[in-house]
């Protein structure tokens, strides 16, 4: 096989990328826009020793899977790339995924899987969007996301994984700038004006916020873009951020609202958040509910226990768990975020909730060794690359009753596992649940046990 070759591929299963996985000649071929199911023809692009990269180029016969994807633009930006597969097929292979990484990675057996968590609405989920702006070919101005991959701006106001005020608020902005002649940002040389523009609604209270991403400090005419937006039904907050780096990160750190409030407000279960720009938080509210009742149901919460919430971000879970614990002790590297868990506990008049700047990995052996304060309960919702050596070393020596593992990375999650479950600790309760309809990516509770010996 060389490059260039056409092929003919049964796809057999999804890569955690998003491709589809197919063979040939031995060698494995990961073909994007694919499900599995589908017979295709495709164009072999790149080859490596074992494995390679084709390109779809024909459909031959669909997946039994396959529906029409709702979005016009889904192949091309990339931001589902599974929205061409039935959703409870998404849902099936989601929980596939969870449970073969649990089995080949951990070495676990008879797993304790519960049914995966889906939803009753799988579009318009998502409270919080980041739109580039930029200009196309024949110089008319853009908004959408990058192509998969790519800085190139695949134009699209309407997002269906989105909330549907967005496509308002683009055109609204887009139509200021085209008057105003603002010019948008060009990441080539540096110049132009616009960058990004930040949308983020409440999903319970309707609040809107609108932060737009500016090369400078101020907008021309400012009090015209003001006005406009404001006709928004529950506009709540309009704001400019500045980032003058030259770099791929979207916002910097300085924020001057223009209007309103210098937040939103919203809600994750009965726990009320002020949600700024700069804020980390869940961006499908819906789920994230789900998400930590269940995480608060593997606690085992009675009122008596100290908890440990590691890598606790704005306090999200450390609230939900206040509520039935007797302490919760929460830990965040980034000091805004800690900032944001201190003012959220105080306006749900929740005292028994405190919060510790650092690495988790330094800061739990740390205050363990000086203090000794023991935890029943120890709950982890680490970044994708999962938890620290350390971390995990200090969970075996404080060994607390029980262990909450929030995951957005199975495959870690079960190297994890399995060096907590050699260490006295017992896998009792397992559960996907779908936080990112349309796409790869799934959020795994796991609720693990103190025993005597290891678990299999």
């Amino acid at each position: 096989m060389k490059k260039d070759d056409m092929v003919q591929l049964t796809i057999e299963d999804i890569s955690a990328e998003g491709f589809g996985i197919g063979r040939a000649e031995d060698m494995v071929l990961f073909v994007k826009d694919t499900i599995p199911g589908d017979e295709i023809e495709a164009k072999v692009m790149k080859l490596k020793k074992t494995y390679g990269y084709a390109r779809l180029m024909k459909l031959l016969t669909p997946s039994p899977f396959r529906v029409p994807a709702v979005c016009p633009v889904a192949r091309q930006c990339g931001g589902c790339q599974i929205q061409e597969m039935n959703y409870q097929e998404q849902l099936r292979f989601k929980e596939k995924k969870v449970r073969e990484n649990l089995e080949r990675i951990g070495k676990f057996t008879d797993i304790p899987m519960e049914p995966i968590i889906g939803m009753e609405q799988p579009f318009y989920y998502r409270n919080k969007a980041q739109f580039p702006i930029g200009r196309d070919k024949n110089g008319r101005i853009v908004a959408g996301f990058y192509a998969g991959r790519t800085h190139s701006i695949v134009d699209n106001r309407k997002c269906f994984l989105g909330a549907e005020v967005n496509e308002e608020i683009l055109n609204i902005i887009i139509s200021y700038m085209e008057k105003e002649l603002v010019s948008p940002y060009d990441e080539t040389t540096g110049r132009g004006l616009v960058r990004h523009v930040l949308i983020r609604c409440g999903f319970t209270t309707k609040e809107v916020m609108v932060c737009i991403v500016v090369n400078g400090r101020t907008l021309p005419k400012e009090e015209k873009l003001v006005e406009a937006l404001t006709k928004i039904p529950n506009m709540t907050s309009i704001s400019i951020n500045t980032n003058r780096e030259k770099t791929n990160v979207i916002m910097g750190k300085d924020v001057r609202v223009l209007w309103g409030k210098p937040y939103i407000e919203d809600y994750i279960g009965n726990i009320r958040y002020q949600i700024s720009p700069l804020s980390f938080f869940q961006v499908n509210p819906v789920q994230t509910e789900k998400l930590y009742s269940l995480a608060l149901e593997y606690a085992g919460l009675t009122g008596n226990e100290t908890v440990w919430d590691l890598y606790c971000g704005i306090g999200t879970i450390s609230l939900f768990l206040a509520q039935k614990a007797r302490q919760v002790y929460g830990v965040e590297i980034i000091p805004q975020a800690i900032d944001d868990a201190c003012r959220n506990a105080k306006i749900n008049g929740i005292a028994n909730a405190q919060f510790f700047v650092g690495r988790a990995e330094e800061i739990l052996p740390e205050v363990y060794r000086k203090h000794r304060i023991h935890a029943e309960v120890i709950v982890v919702d680490p970044p994708r690359k999962g938890c620290d050596d350390s971390l995990l070393s200090t969970i075996i020596e404080m060994r607390p009753e029980r262990v909450v593992y929030v995951s957005c990375d199975s495959a870690t999650l079960a190297r994890d596992l399995r060096i907590l479950c050699d260490n006295g600790y017992t896998l009792k309760r397992c559960r996907a649940v779908d936080q990112f309809p349309m796409s790869v990516h799934v959020e795994t509770a796991v609720q693990l046990e103190c025993c005597a010996g290891g678990s299999k």
